[in-house]
C-alpha cells in the first residue's frame, strides 16, 4: 500500500511529538526526583523534632511528583470520566482500595484522577510488585513508605508477615489514609487464562475482563488496620496507639477500570502520546468496612463477588460504551475529571526552578571545596 504524503507527515508529526514528550519526561525525572530526595535530606532534623509536620511536607511533595506524572496524560488528551460513588466524601477516612489490574497505565490513571481527591494523595500508601523498586521512581516509593510486594508461592506467606510488619510500622506513624492494592496480582492479560483455569476447576464463574482475586494482602490490611471496635482484634502496637487517635481502616472502595474498546493505556503510550486523545472511565463503590468479613472463607466469598460484579460492570461498558445505574435508579450519572493547566505548569516550574538551584548549590559547594 503506497503511503501518501499525508501518512508520512502524521507519522512524522507522531514521531516528532513522541521524541519531544520522552525527552521532556527524561528532563522532568532528572530534576524533580533528586530535588524530592535532597529537600528531604535538608528536613532531616525536622523528622526528628516534629515528625508530623515533616511526613506533611513530604506528602506534598509527593503529590506533586504523581501530579506530574498526570500531566503526561492530561497534556497527551488521556482524560478520565468517573462513575458511581463519590469518593470525595470519604477522602478524609481510612480507606482500602481494590483495583482491577490490566496495564501499567492503570497506575498513572489513578495518580490522575485522585489528584482532586483532597488530601488522598498525600497520605496514601501503594502497594506494588517489588520490580517497580528498580524504577525511576523507586526511590520516591521507598522513601514515601509504600510496599514492595514479590509474587510467587514460593514468596508468599513471608511477604504476608513483611506487609504486616510494614504497615504496623509506618502506616498510622506517617498518617496514611487510604492504600492502594492490586488484589489480582499481576496484568489482566498475564494471569486471565491461569484465572479461567482455576475457576473451571473449581466451578467458579468464568471471567473474561478481570481474573480471580487473591485473598493474602487484601486479608493482612483489614487485620492489622480495621479498628478493634470494628473486628475484635488488638490494635497495631502501643507506639501506634500513641501516635493516632485514628478510628481504623473504615471503608473499602472497589475501583473499576475501564478502557475504550477494551485497551489499555501502558506507561509507554502515557509517556510519548502516540495514541489518539481518549477517555479512561473509572467506576468507584464503598462499602463500610464492618460489611466486610474478616473469616478467610468468608472474606474470598466476598472478594470474589467484588470481581464477578466487576466483570458485569465492564461487559456492561463494553457493550454500552457506559456503566450501568446503580440498583434501584434508572441512570447512571458520570462526572468528569479535570486538572487545572495553571496548577500543573506552577508545579513543573517549581521542579525545574528546584532542580536549577540544587544545581547551582552544588557548582558553588564544588567550587569553595576545590
Amino acid at each position: 500500500m503506497a503511503v501518501t504524503v499525508e501518512k508520512a507527515q502524521k507519522l512524522g508529526y507522531t514521531c516528532l511529538k513522541a521524541l519531544l514528550r520522552f525527552a521532556f519526561m527524561v528532563a522532568n525525572n532528572l530534576v524533580a526526583i533528586p530535588s524530592y530526595v535532597l529537600y528531604l535530606i535538608v528536613l532531616q532534623p525536622l523528622r526528628i523534632l516534629d515528625s508530623k509536620s515533616f511526613w506533611y511536607i513530604e506528602g506534598v511533595l509527593f503529590k506533586w511528583l504523581l501530579a506530574m506524572v498526570a500531566s503526561w496524560g492530561w497534556w497527551a488528551g488521556y482524560t478520565v470520566v468517573e462513575w458511581g460513588d463519590d469518593v470525595k466524601a470519604v477522602s478524609e477516612d481510612e480507606a482500602m482500595v481494590l483495583v482491577n489490574h490490566q496495564a501499567t497505565g492503570d497506575v498513572c490513571t489513578l495518580m490522575m484522577c485522585l489528584q482532586d481527591k483532597g488530601t488522598v494523595v498525600r497520605q496514601m500508601m501503594w502497594l506494588m510488585d517489588h520490580i517497580f523498586k528498580y524504577t525511576n521512581f523507586g526511590i520516591v516509593s521507598l522513601i514515601h513508605g509504600d510496599f514492595f510486594i514479590r509474587q510467587g508461592r514460593a514468596h508468599r506467606d513471608q511477604q504476608l508477615v513483611l506487609l504486616k510488619d510494614h504497615l504496623e510500622k509506618y502506616y498510622r506513624s506517617r498518617d496514611r489514609k487510604w492504600i492502594v492494592l492490586f488484589p489480582e496480582g499481576g496484568f489482566l492479560r498475564k494471569r486471565r487464562e491461569t484465572s479461567q483455569a482455576f475457576a473451571k476447576k473449581n466451578n467458579l464463574p468464568f471471567l473474561k475482563h478481570v481474573t480471580l482475586p487473591r485473598l493474602g494482602a487484601t486479608q493482612v490490611i483489614l487485620k492489622t488496620l480495621v479498628a478493634p471496635q470494628e473486628n475484635g482484634t488488638p490494635p497495631a502496637g502501643d507506639g501506634v496507639r500513641r501516635e493516632s487517635k485514628s478510628k481504623g481502616l473504615q471503608w473499602v472502595i472497589d475501583t473499576t477500570i475501564a478502557y475504550p474498546k477494551g485497551e489499555p493505556i501502558d506507561i509507554q503510550t502515557w509517556i510519548l502520546g502516540y495514541r489518539q486523545p481518549a477517555v479512561t472511565h473509572v467506576h468507584y463503590r464503598i462499602f463500610p468496612v464492618k460489611d466486610v468479613p474478616l473469616e478467610p472463607e468468608a472474606l474470598t466469598n466476598w472478594l470474589y463477588q467484588r470481581f464477578i460484579e466487576k466483570e458485569n460492570l465492564l461487559t456492561h461498558f463494553y457493550e454500552t460504551g457506559a456503566f450501568p445505574p446503580p440498583q434501584g435508579q434508572t441512570k447512571a450519572i458520570s462526572r468528569e475529571m479535570t486538572l487545572s493547566n495553571l496548577w500543573l505548569v506552577a508545579i513543573q516550574s517549581f521542579a525545574f526552578l528546584s532542580g536549577g538551584m540544587w544545581y547551582c548549590l552544588f557548582q558553588y559547594l564544588y567550587r569553595c571545596l576545590f
